[in-house]
């Protein structure tokens, strides 16, 4: 199902700081949420909200670990899952939340891909 430069449709759900709901990430136009495109390459990840020039990309060597939830930065999906990625930058924690599928099997698949290229490890929650 998921394929390298793809583009997929999806939800970025917000980054927080030090994985608390209430500690958003308000740098590098990383606080507005919204619905756009979703892929990948060898370098990391990327998100391009709709009506915003520059797309998010989080860099596969800062990641340190995913997570699945259904809530993320004061944000739930009802039952669509969120892929929580747990990365550093400037030397904070953060935890950013992407809706891509809804199925749990597929993002699980799409996480044993990203663990391919980093060294971040699965919490299965």
């Amino acid at each position: 199902m998921w394929n390298l430069n793809r583009k997929y449709e999806g939800a970025y759900v917000g980054t927080e700081i030090d994985e608390v709901w209430w500690k958003r990430y308000k740098k590098d136009k990383m606080f507005a949420r919204g619905n756009g495109k979703f892929w990948f390459d060898e370098t990391g990840i990327y998100f391009h909200r709709y009506l915003t020039r520059h797309p998010i990309h989080i860099p596969f060597e800062l990641m340190r670990s995913f997570k699945i939830g259904h809530w993320h930065s004061g944000r739930w999906t009802m039952h669509v899952p969120i892929l929580k990625i747990v990365w550093y930058k400037d030397n904070r924690k953060l935890s950013s939340g992407f809706a891509v599928t809804k199925h749990r099997e597929d993002l699980i698949k799409l996480i044993h891909l990203f663990q391919q290229r980093t060294s971040a490890v699965f919490e299965n929650a």
